[in-house]
């Protein structure tokens, strides 16, 4: 924030504060001819009901002055005035360091007696999954599911398809650096019976039904544009995170429309690191856990 805007949001909260003194000020003062407290006002309904000049207690006007004293010391102790730091040097980011600390002081030891436990082995320990599974719930169910089967976008983890590897340091580097994965778009590249050509193409792998005639038209192009990621024979690339293509399973779904919208319109895949949010100890539970869902 600029000084000039700094200077204009110190000028507004002083005002504000100022301005409710005044304003209490002026609404507790009598006016002149008012009546005294307890005795009418001189409006009178329905013959008898009249209304009488009763101004609020004192212990109620007393709240108000302490509710602005309360903010003047607020904005000293605090960062009350934009740019001002307070006295006190509080922040959010800090106070949330600390609750951080306490806690990994509290739990750390939890994960840490596993941390030396290679995950092979620890996917077999009862009690390290129940704590896996309470992560994956709190920090990865939202994507992969409860029961982590996935869904469109986002990769099953039950199975034995992997895009980046399944074996446990794919399954733990995953977790803890994250995944960018980009399918490029190639409807700029290649026109629009041409994409239905690789689609041909990618069905005949599975065995699912094509045009032959589409199909090899579709290969040519393949052995062009997709050999580099996939592979020649389209199984893929872990290294790159270039799925398999002959298993018939589709990440964003099988149909003939979710294909050739991949193809023409690319694809973009992330995965988040966790290593700085979970720390180290806790993937490796998290990671455990993962690797037991799909070696039972």
């Amino acid at each position: 924030m600029s000084s000039f805007w700094s200077t204009v949001v110190n000028i507004v909260i002083f005002l504000n504060i100022i301005g409710g003194y005044l304003l209490i000020r002026w609404v507790a003062k009598p006016n002149k001819g008012e009546s005294k407290a307890g005795e009418t006002t001189g409006h009178i309904w329905d013959d008898n009901l009249a209304e009488l000049n009763n101004p609020m207690p004192m212990w109620w006007l007393y709240l108000f002055y302490i509710s602005i004293i309360f903010a003047l010391v607020y904005v000293v102790l605090y960062p009350g005035f934009s740019q001002y730091e307070g006295l006190l040097k509080w922040t959010s980011v800090g106070q949330y360091e600390e609750e951080v600390a306490k806690s990994e002081e509290k739990y750390g030891p939890l994960f840490s007696q596993f941390s030396d436990t290679p995950i092979e082995e620890l996917s077999k320990n009862e009690d390290a999954n129940k704590v896996g599974q309470r992560l994956f719930v709190t920090y990865c169910a939202q994507c992969h599911g409860s029961d982590a089967g996935g869904t469109r976008g986002y990769p099953n983890l039950t199975d034995n398809e992997w895009i980046w590897g399944g074996e446990a340091s794919d399954i733990e580097h995953t977790i803890l650096n994250g995944r960018d994965a980009a399918m490029p778009a190639w409807g700029s590249v290649l026109k629009p019976n041409q994409v239905e050509y690789v689609a041909d193409y990618l069905f005949s792998l599975s065995g699912r039904p094509h045009k032959a005639t589409d199909a090899n038209r579709g290969k040519k192009l393949y052995d062009s544009y997709c050999v580099t990621c996939h592979m020649s024979d389209a199984t893929g690339n872990k290294a790159l995170g270039a799925p398999n293509l002959v298993d018939d399973v589709w990440l964003y779904g099988a149909s003939r429309n979710k294909i050739t919208e991949s193809i023409s319109k690319g694809r973009l895949g992330k995965m988040p690191p966790h290593k700085n949010f979970l720390g180290e100890d806790k993937v490796h539970v998290l990671a455990a856990y993962v690797y037991s869902l799909s070696n039972k």
